[in-house]
């Protein structure tokens, strides 16, 4: 059908007006809290400017809306060269020298009362982002100072950070800020790397630092990356004359700034508002490590002036952790099922944040190296993010001379592989599949719950079985009879008949359960319902090329490959031949439809729900539908339960429609 002159027009019209009411709802949902319209309502915005854009492709904007998935994979980073430096900030870790720095100011000025605000100290990655003609045009790290990353790809692809300006706020001026990634997005995210066999990230600094110099944005497009805005580069340019302008400015213009800013007045007032962030910061949702205070008046500043490295108006305020010293009796060396080798600190137990810790983490070999730590030394330990303890540090002053090094091994400590190193992760690998206790990880794994769910094999009964060499593989399992596990210890005959039953049981589990038992890099459960869905047997999945898989929905560049090599594996090839002869189920069955009310259509669930998401996919399933473990284009319905997290924000930037638990039920009568 052709498309006149007068249908173009009032495209672009149309599109003109949902570009600035989305951005509207979305400043009014992310920054103010203060949503006017639903979700659903959202979504069919948002819906309806896709279609506009996909029928008339010129009209697709660099601020719209929907482009905030990133693109093609960048070939590096380019340099920006900063317009005003990017200068870092002194340190003070008392209130005496806080007390201090603020007589300072009043000597410097000359006056009795110096105005200052003081915010949280975001524990992120500092970025500068400019904004010309109401438009984002670039964002870029600190890099030295001088010259930083141009980010600005990844940075577009957060959520917070509007595309355009209001047209209420000068529309060329740069921000500076902190990106981060928030607590809840980051557990969640690191959850979710465990079960697809990845190596969790350590801190939400590193995992954020490590995001932004992602060169694939679609990679970095479903990391949780947040922004918090503190500050703008050129005063003149923003037309402000005070700290505390800036922030209203901000607020203005729809860029997200700190939960809680203090106006202060005297030293008093400072360690004042020092105390009631520390009662507060457990409670926000980022992770800080301090206060950044700041003469307010940048008439004041410019007197002050600056040195050569850091200006003498503003100060950071760091609070110290709850720490403990104890000392280091070993460092012992985890094998997980992917063959990853983990230090862990072995400690003289000592109270530390409401808890006795005896354990560390010590996170990889190359931190060992780096913080010079040794057997024997009294190390300083802290609650990294306040949960998992952490070695931060070492008392050299207590060494004796009879600490020793801690090498990183070149063999597995359990089975004497040679071992291999995956320099990008900083990740040292055994590389045997039969390494005992990989074995171990491996078995768990394959009878977990989410998994082939062989109730009866925990921890200790998996344990005695590799070591007895009864199992080395989860075919093994179905070998398993009444005189083998005779051997094992608190073994009664009623427990061996319950577990040699529940084994016979998992024969009967869909070929899904299957796929994710066995462990293949980067598969989580949704990863192997997806597979099992779209090529309907394990067969077909093993003859499937890098090609074929990525056709599959949600299976992308890194995911395909790891599939592919998995069942091209000898090894793995034998193990599958036997657990097929032993009668598991290999094909998905055809299953007697309740339904057909959902025929057609992709859902993807979130949040806390009154059932199990199992039950709720299966039941999805049992109406025509089908489950999807992540939100794309093809997505018809987000069925959304309480904390709903970035699941829901892809939703909306892709216009996908959100549906409560309650509208599920009213479409399936």
């Amino acid at each position: 059908m052709s498309v006149t002159h007068s249908d173009h027009t009032t495209a672009a019209k149309r599109a003109t007006f949902l570009r600035t009411e989305l951005e509207r709802h979305n400043r009014l949902y992310y920054i103010e809290a203060k949503p006017e319209i639903s979700d659903r309502q959202f979504d069919e915005l948002l819906r309806e400017l896709q279609d506009i854009e996909a029928r008339f492709p010129d009209l697709v904007t660099p601020d719209s809306p929907t482009q905030r998935v990133g693109g093609a994979p960048l070939e590096g980073f380019a340099q920006i060269r900063h317009a005003v430096p990017m200068m870092s900030l002194d340190n003070t870790y008392s209130e005496e020298e806080l007390a201090a720095f603020y007589q300072r100011l009043v000597k410097g000025l000359g006056r009795e009362h110096i105005d200052c605000t003081l915010e949280p100290k975001i524990d992120g990655v500092a970025v500068t982002i400019r904004y010309e003609d109401g438009l984002l045009k670039h964002a870029a790290t600190r890099g030295d100072g001088q010259m930083g990353d141009d980010v600005t790809v990844n940075m577009k692809t957060v959520k917070t950070l509007p595309l355009r300006l209001p047209e209420n706020v000068p529309q060329t001026f740069e921000v500076r800020g902190e990106v981060f990634m928030p607590k809840k997005g980051f557990a969640k995210m690191n959850d979710e790397r465990e079960e697809a066999g990845e190596p969790r990230f350590a801190n939400p600094r590193n995992a954020t630092a490590g995001t932004l110099k992602q060169l694939d944005p679609r990679i970095v497009a479903t990391r949780p990356l947040d922004v918090i805005l503190y500050g703008v580069a050129d005063a003149e340019e923003a037309r402000v004359k005070s700290q505390h302008e800036v922030f209203a400015l901000m607020k203005r213009a729809g860029l997200r700034t700190a939960d809680h800013v203090w106006r202060c007045r005297s030293a008093d007032d400072l360690v004042k508002a020092i105390r009631e962030l520390d009662e507060k910061r457990r409670s926000l949702p980022y992770e800080t490590d301090g206060a950044v205070i700041k003469v307010d008046s940048f008439d004041d500043q410019r007197e002050l002036g600056v040195t050569s490295k850091a200006p003498r108006w503003a100060i950071a305020y760091k609070y110290q952790p709850e720490q403990a010293e104890t000392k280091l009796l070993a460092v012992d060396i985890q094998v997980g099922r992917t063959g990853a080798l983990t230090p862990v600190a072995r400690l003289e137990p000592v109270f530390l944040s409401g808890s006795t810790v005896s354990n560390a983490t010590l996170h990889n070999f190359e931190e060992i190296e780096r913080k010079d730590i040794r057997v024997g030394d009294h190390v300083i330990i802290e609650k990294a993010g306040e949960v998992i303890p952490a070695v931060v540090s070492v008392n050299k002053d207590r060494r004796g001379g009879q600490e020793h090094r801690v090498h990183a091994p070149d063999k597995c400590p359990v089975c004497h592989a040679p071992v291999s190193r995956d320099e990008e992760l900083v990740v040292i690998r055994c590389p045997n599949p039969r390494c005992p206790e990989q074995v171990k990880r491996r078995i768990e794994h394959f009878v977990h719950r989410g998994a082939m769910d062989i109730r009866g094999l925990g921890e200790s009964v998996v344990a005695q079985l590799v070591d007895h060499k009864l199992v080395s593989d989860p075919a093994d399992l179905y070998d398993l009879n009444e005189l083998l596990l005779a051997r094992l210890e608190r073994q009664g005959a009623k427990s061996i008949d319950n577990l040699l039953n529940a084994i016979a049981g998992s024969k009967t589990q869909p070929p899904w359960r299957l796929v994710f038992g066995l462990g293949i890099l980067h598969v989580g459960a949704s990863s192997a319902r997806t597979l099992l869905e779209h090529f309907s047997s394990i067969d077909k999945l093993a003859e499937a090329s890098v090609e074929d898989l990525t056709q599959c929905p949600d299976i992308g560049g890194t995911v395909a490959p790891s599939i592919h090599g998995w069942f091209r594996d000898a090894h793995n090839q034998e193990l599958l031949a036997r657990l097929k002869a032993a009668g598991l189920t290999f094909a998905q069955r055809e299953t007697e439809l309740a339904s057909d009310k959902l025929a057609g259509t992709t859902w993807v669930i979130t949040g806390t729900l009154s059932r199990p998401r199992d039950e709720i996919a299966d039941r999805i399933r049992a109406n025509g539908g089908k489950v999807s473990g992540s939100v794309s284009a093809k997505t018809t319905y987000l069925l959304a339960g309480e904390e709903a997290g970035s699941k829901l924000d892809k939703a909306a930037k892709l216009g996908v429609q959100v549906i409560d638990e309650a509208a599920f039920n009213a479409m399936l009568g």
